[in-house]
C-alpha cells in the first residue's frame, strides 16, 4: 500500500481551514486505497528534527501550513530546515509534494510559493496544490463547491505520485544541484539520521555543551600558561601569577580612584580596585568597574615583559575594552611595565 506522509505546521486551533482540508484530502486518499500518516509539528517540537527519517516511508508529501499573519510559521520552517541538514537527498528527489496553504489574513501566494521552493531546493518535486483565502472558516467548509475543488486536488495529486508523471525541469533543481550545497560535513545519509536523533535529544545536546566548555577552558589554559605558572584558584588571589605581578609593579597616583575588569580567553575575570596607595586585586567581576578590558594570555605575556603598553594594546585590536577609554592610559602609569 502507497502512503501520504502530512506535515502539519500550524497551532491545531479549531477554526483553523487547514485542518478542514487535510481530512478531506485524507477521505479522498483513503477511498483511493492510500495510507495517510498525519504528523502535527506543535505536538512535538523537539522531535522535529528527526522527522526527515519518516520520508523514507513515504511515497508522497502534503505541506500544510496556516497563515494566521505572515508566512508558513516557524515549525514548518523548522522541518523543512531538518529535511536540509539531515534529510535523505536522494530519497526525497524521488518525493512528489503537494503544498497545501489556507489563510485567515493576507500572504498566502507567497507562503504557497516558499513552500514550492524549498521542495525544489531540497531536490524534490512539487505539485499543484491548494492555496486559499479564508474568510469564514465556517462557509468555506460548508461550501460543497470547495469540497469539489479539494476533492479534484486530491485526485490530481494521486495520479502524480502513483504514475510518477514527468514534470517540467525547474531552473531552482539545476542551480542547487550545481551550486547551492549545506555547509555540512560531508555524511552518509545513515549518519545525518543518527545525528538528528542526537539533535533532538536536549540532554545530551546540553551535556556536549558543558564538555566542550570544560575541553575549551582546559586547552586555552594550558596554550596560555607557562610551565612555571601554577594553576589559579579563585579562592586564592596571591596564586594568580599576573595578580602578584600587577602587585609587584603597582606605582601609586594620587588622587586616583579607578576599578578595571580584565575578562581573560579561558573566562575568568580579575577586578583590580585602585584607591589612591591602596590595589585590592579579586578573582571576580567588580559591577561598579570603570573599564572592561577582554585581554588574551598572549598580550598579557607581552605586558608583563614590557614589549606593549595596555594603550597601544588596545589601539592595536589586541585587546578590546567598553567604558572609559581614558582609563586605559591610566593603567599604565600605575603599572609601568614598559623596559627603560
Amino acid at each position: 500500500m502507497q502512503r501520504i506522509n502530512i506535515y502539519y505546521g500550524g497551532r491545531g486551533l479549531i477554526e483553523d481551514p487547514t485542518i478542514y482540508v487535510m481530512n478531506k484530502l485524507t477521505e479522498v486518499l483513503n477511498e483511493l486505497n492510500i495510507d495517510v500518516k498525519k504528523y502535527n509539528l506543535y505536538e512535538d517540537k523537539r522531535g522535529i528534527s528527526v522527522l526527515p527519517k519518516t520520508l523514507k516511508e513515504a511515497d508522497g508529501v502534503i505541506l500544510a501550513a496556516s497563515v494566521e499573519w505572515l508566512g508558513i510559521g516557524g515549525l514548518l520552517q523548522q522541518f523543512l530546515d531538518a529535511c536540509w541538514l539531515y534529510g535523505d537527498r536522494d530519497r526525497i528527489q524521488n518525493l512528489y509534494m503537494f503544498p497545501l496553504v489556507t489563510a485567515t489574513a493576507a500572504g498566502e501566494k507567497t507562503a504557497y510559493q516558499t513552500l514550492v521552493q524549498a521542495w525544489e531546493i531540497l531536490g524534490g518535486i512539487p505539485c499543484e496544490g491548494i492555496c486559499a483565502y479564508v474568510e469564514d472558516y465556517t462557509e468555506f467548509e460548508t461550501n460543497p463547491d470547495y469540497a469539489l475543488l479539494i476533492e479534484k486536488k486530491a485526485e490530481s495529486f494521486y495520479r502524480s505520485f502513483s504514475k510518477k508523471i514527468t514534470v517540467f525541469p525547474s531552473s531552482t533543481n539545476s542551480i542547487c544541484e550545481n551550486v547551492l550545497q549545506p555547509k555540512t560535513m560531508h555524511l552518509t545519509p545513515q549518519e545525518s539520521e543518527q545525528l538528528s536523533m542526537y539533535v533532538s535529544d536536549t540532554n545530551y545536546v546540553q551535556k556536549q555543551k558543558e564538555d566542550i566548555e570544560e575541553l575549551t577552558s582546559m586547552f586555552k589554559g594550558l596554550l596560555g600558561d607557562d610551565a612555571e605558572e601554577t594553576e589559579t584558584t579563585p579562592s586564592d588571589i596571591s596564586e594568580d601569577p599576573f595578580a602578584s605581578f600587577l602587585k609587584e609593579h603597582f606605582q601609586a597616583v594620587t588622587p586616583l580612584h579607578v576599578c578595571y575588569n580584565l575578562q581573560f580567553e579561558d573566562g575568568r575575570i580579575l577586578s583590580l580596585e585602585i584607591d589612591n596607595e591602596h590595589l585590592e586585586c579579586r578573582n571576580k567581576e567588580n559591577p561598579s568597574a570603570n573599564v572592561q578590558i577582554k585581554i588574551n594570555h598572549q598580550t598579557v605575556k607581552q605586558l608583563m615583559n614590557g614589549e606593549i603598553t595596555m594603550h597601544n594594546a588596545f589601539l592595536s585590536g589586541a585587546v578590546s575594552a567598553k567604558g572609559d577609554f581614558k582609563q586605559i592610559r591610566t593603567f599604565d602609569t600605575v603599572f609601568p611595565f614598559q623596559r627603560a
